[in-house]
Parts: C-alpha cells; structure tokens; sequence
C-alpha cells in the first residue's frame, strides 16, 4: 500500500529530478539545497520500499521501478493541476499562437502546453515549431503572440529567460579519431546551436566537417546513436545507454550555453495573459531580463 504521506510537492519534486536527471540543476531552479533534495528523495524510496534512482556519471535515471512510479505520479500531478485549474478556471476562449524554436520544443515545453490545455480546455493553440531565424523573422511581422525561442536572435526584451548547457555527445560505442576531422550531426543551417558548434570548434583549431542534418531532433540523436558523427545536445534529449558525454580530454570544447527568453507581446488579450501565466509557472525559468 502507498504511503498517505507521499504529498503533491513530493511527488512534483520527484518527477522534476527524473525529467531533469540532475538534484543539482533542480535544485538550482527551485531555490532549495542539495542536501534537502537528495533526503526529500531518500524519503519517498522509503515510503514506497523500493529503489527509484540509480547514480550515474551525469547525474541520476529512474530504475525499472522509478520508471514505472513516474508514470503513475505524472498522473497523478496532471489530475491535481487540472482539478486546481478548473476549481479557480476564469471563462476564457480564444485562440494563441505560440511560436517554438526546434531545438527544445521536445524537452519541458510539451509538459507546459499540456499544461495549458488541461488549464484552459477553451483555449485554441496554434503552435508554429520553427527553427530560431524563422522565428525571428515570424515575431517581427506579428505572426506570433508569444515565443519560446533563444534570446540572441530577438530585439525584443524576454519576460524570463533560463539556460540550456550543450555538451558533446556520441554514441556509446564510439571515441572520435584525433587524426580525423570531427564528423559533426547538426541541425540544418540557419541554426544558433550549428553556429555555436562550429565557431567553438574553430577556436580551439579542431578540424571538421559535417555529415549529417536535420530539423527534427529526434533525427539527430537517432543519427548520434548510430555512430554517424557528434553532436550537441541538452541533458534532457541525451539518451542514456546510447550515448556519453565527450570531455575536452576527447578533442571537443567544453559544454556551451544558449539562453532561451519566454517573449509576449506587449498588447495582450486575456488568452495571451493565461497562457503566458501558465508558461511561467512551468518554464524552467530564472529573473527576466
């Protein structure tokens, strides 16, 4: 039988540390020491008598069983989100469209949409997942009342902005031939992450060439996995058991950092304000600029 004393935050913070892999980043975002995390943690194993995390190199991955209580506690949560949601819901219709960059519309932003549309049901969302110039060049032409997107490719000042670490990827299997150029998956130019990699591969004087492109990133840790070249990719989208993470000691730079804004326009509708009010609560988000 389940614990009674297995509350809402328990299970919230829980799911946040499998979906992050990390107590440290999470700990980060929320505010909260380590230690604090690491006990609330050792705490809900207790309570459930069965062993959630397994310690690797990278941080921590849910077990078979940790696997199986995230399924059940991301339920959990998704009902109690909805049921606060409709309790104290304002009667609001209408529609919002919300423009994506490619490159993190497949980590915590699904979780935040989700999010909305249980909040909202009423709400209409058009959701424009585009690479980051493309969205740029959408926001500048009012084809967008809110954007999800890296901060330097907007003039606009973001609401929130956060961070997302890059690190060099492989596949499992694989160690790059420092006689060789570096063969490289990137995401189809324009791309700030393609611009990032090359121009830091160019300072430290790493030859290179790229062998493989996509929009989609699923296609590129697919292409990472099967040993067609090296990537960057966030903690969230690296596959463990398929991939590791490469060290300078390797030949590549160090992990890179992009930051990401939440923008909204300046003139908003009350489906805007919902939906930028339900995106701040999910985002993983640091003070605005």
């Amino acid at each position: 039988m389940i614990s009674d004393e297995i509350g809402i935050d328990l299970l919230r913070t829980y799911v946040a540390v499998c979906r992050q892999g990390s107590l440290s980043r999470v700990a980060a975002q929320t505010g909260r020491a380590q230690s604090a995390l690491s006990m609330q943690m050792r705490r809900l194993e207790r309570l459930v008598d069965r062993q959630l995390f397994q310690r690797t190199g990278r941080g921590v991955v849910p077990t078979a069983e940790g696997e199986l209580f995230l399924g059940y506690a991301a339920r959990i949560l998704a009902l109690s989100d909805e049921a606060v949601a409709r309790l104290g819901q304002r009667e609001i219709s209408g529609g919002v469209t919300i423009g994506l960059a490619e490159e993190v519309a497949t980590s915590a932003l699904p979780a935040a949409l989700g999010r909305l549309h249980r909040a909202y049901p009423d709400i209409r969302l058009d959701v424009v997942v585009e690479h980051s110039v493309a969205l740029g060049r959408l926001w500048s032409e009012d084809g967008l009342d809110i954007l999800i997107g890296p901060t330097s490719t907007m003039a606009a000042d973001a609401l929130v902005t956060w961070n997302v670490q890059l690190h060099w990827v492989t596949a499992q299997d694989q160690m790059p031939d420092e006689g060789r150029p570096l063969d490289l998956v990137a995401f189809t130019a324009p791309c700030l992450w393609r611009r990032r990699m090359i121009d830091a591969l160019a300072a430290i004087g790493r030859e290179h060439r790229v062998t493989f492109t996509s929009q989609s990133v699923t296609a590129l840790q697919s292409a990472i996995e099967n040993g067609l070249g090296i990537g960057l990719l966030p903690p969230d989208a690296i596959r463990v058991g398929a991939m590791r993470v490469l060290k300078t000691s390797a030949g590549v730079p160090g992990p890179l950092t992009v930051q990401y804004g939440l923008y909204a326009r300046d003139r908003r509708t009350p489906v805007i304000d919902a939906a930028v009010e339900v995106l701040l609560e999910t985002l993983p988000t640091t003070p605005g600029t």
